[in-house]
């Protein structure tokens, strides 16, 4: 199965080097670019893609707003993979509590680049949690942004599991339960937080103080 993507960046060179690097792998094509988030929307919906790789940082329409606008448009919407220069990059947080999937260094390697998006294809692994763990526990405490309460106790142990980095078949035999039952759960913890996906799950539950960095590891 062949992924296609969307290449999302206002420097001509970089989108040019992502389509240069991407085209390098048998099952990733990029089938369009946009210089602004102003274009994104039009772009998804003419192209089709399976994931959007979206600089967060964007003189015009940034890289949040555009990811708010594509995942309020579409109810099939594609996965949204954020660009950022810092792994501490305020902009990234919002990106991801707005819905993004995940997020990217732009110096990662060719191998990191191609890895991401066919985990955020996949849906169902976190990408990268260690970063995401950098990125959330570097900021400051806030105050829970949707409640954690009504999570059963096994709802809070497999988001502990998810915050971990551990895939639905991962925690299926982990917890010797069904990769079915594993699902069932999942899809509750993000109807109950409000969740588009894992890492905005992820992040509520940092937020709220359900998993701590020492626990999600």
């Amino acid at each position: 199965m062949t992924l296609s993507v969307l290449v999302v960046d206002d420097e001509p060179l970089v989108r040019a080097g992502l389509r240069a690097l991407l085209e390098l792998q048998p099952d990733i094509t990029v089938v369009g670019e946009a210089a602004d988030g102003s274009e994104v929307l039009d772009q998804v919906v003419a192209t089709q893609p399976d994931v959007v790789l979206m600089d967060v940082r964007m003189p015009g329409t940034d890289g949040i707003t555009a990811t708010r606008e594509v995942l309020a448009a579409l109810a099939a919407p594609p996965k949204i993979l954020v660009i950022t220069t810092f792994d501490n990059d305020d902009y990234v947080h919002e990106a991801l509590l707005a819905g993004a999937n995940g997020f990217l260094l732009k110096r990662a390697r060719k191998e990191e680049i191609a890895h991401a998006i066919r985990t955020v294809a996949a849906g169902e692994s976190l990408l990268f949690p260690d970063a995401i763990r950098r990125l959330l526990t570097a900021r400051p405490p806030a105050p829970a942004t949707r409640a954690t309460s009504s999570l059963t106790r096994r709802e809070a142990e497999v988001l502990r599991l998810i915050a971990a980095g551990l895939s639905n078949l991962d925690i299926a035999a982990k917890l010797v339960i069904s990769l079915e039952t594993v699902k069932t759960h999942v899809g509750n913890i993000f109807t109950k937080l409000g969740a588009a996906n894992r890492a905005q799950a992820v992040v509520v539950a940092y937020e709220s103080g359900l998993v701590t960095p020492g626990a999600a590891r």
